[in-house]
């Protein structure tokens, strides 16, 4: 892409994606996340109605009594985004494509954590790692992942959350609020999702087509997967055929919904014909 257009492009999100956040997120943004950020502090003795889920069990056993782990808020949150570049996220029949909309949210998410003070930073994925953008504050930096999200070129071609999830586990050390953007066509990330839980705030956000719910009845047709590159015939006259795919689809959107679920991630399903801004709010203020 050449400089003068990536300027327009960038500048372009920068006013929707940050009018977005500045009027809409920055309460909720707040209410939703500030205050999650906990560090150790000390131990104390239990005292009737501490939550049991602070017991230090390691001390207790030590003691022979029970004492509960104190924690302190953190001043500042290290927000993590990470987002699926894969071929698969270049594919849209609404008003935008997948990639559009998983880069104005990023962008949305990254302008509410600036105003709140916090650092922010990128990893990008395919079937691999493909580039991490260390936390950093300020406009400037905001402004370079905004370039990355728009102009970044992968080299991957599948999708590999597994990987990804490992090595955010691997690089990002102190508690941080995560956001994963993708579209989840990827298996076995349950472990190092419910790992990664263990430690950090994550929520999935699912970006979604309403051409991929289900094939048209158009007959025979050449279809590629942009990932595998693998090309094919597929008869969608055969009613068969149709409800192989439906059901594939609905199986991939409940494997992505229990496995985030089950680890006690959030979860938010946007179809690329909705508004990516209702359902933010929606989630935010589910979450106060």
């Amino acid at each position: 892409m050449e400089a003068s257009e990536l300027i327009k492009k960038v500048r372009k999100i920068e006013i929707k994606t940050r009018g977005i956040s500045k009027h809409l997120f920055a309460g909720e943004y707040h209410s939703a996340f500030k205050g999650r950020g906990m560090s150790f502090s000390e131990v104390r003795n239990y005292h009737y109605g501490d939550d049991i889920r602070n017991i230090d069990w390691n001390v207790t056993a030590r003691y022979n009594e029970t004492f509960v782990k104190i924690f302190e808020e953190e001043r500042e949150l290290t927000f993590m985004i990470l987002v699926d570049v894969s071929p698969s996220s270049f594919f849209g029949t609404s008003n935008q494509m997948k990639n559009e909309i998983i880069t104005e949210i990023s962008a949305v998410l990254a302008f509410s954590a600036m105003n709140n003070n916090d650092k922010v930073g990128v990893i990008f994925f395919t079937d691999k790692v493909e580039k991490l953008i260390p936390p950093k504050k300020g406009k400037k930096h905001i402004l370079r992942i905004i370039r990355e999200l728009i102009d970044f070129k992968p080299e991957g071609k599948g999708t590999n959350l597994s990987e990804a999830l490992q090595y955010f586990n691997n690089v990002t050390k102190k508690r941080s609020i995560a956001f994963i953007l993708s579209d989840f066509i990827s298996n076995d990330y349950e472990n190092p999702l419910r790992i990664a839980a263990r430690r950090h705030d994550i929520t999935g956000i699912q970006i979604h087509d309403p051409r991929e719910q289900t094939l048209p009845k158009v007959g025979l047709i050449h279809a590629n997967d942009p990932e595998t590159g693998e090309k094919l015939w597929v008869d969608t006259s055969s009613k068969k055929v149709r409800e192989n795919y439906a059901k594939w689809f609905q199986d991939t959107q409940e494997v992505f919904r229990s496995t985030f679920l089950k680890s006690g991630s959030g979860v938010i399903s946007i179809g690329t014909d909705e508004s990516y801004v209702n359902a933010l709010l929606k989630y935010f203020k589910r979450r106060k």
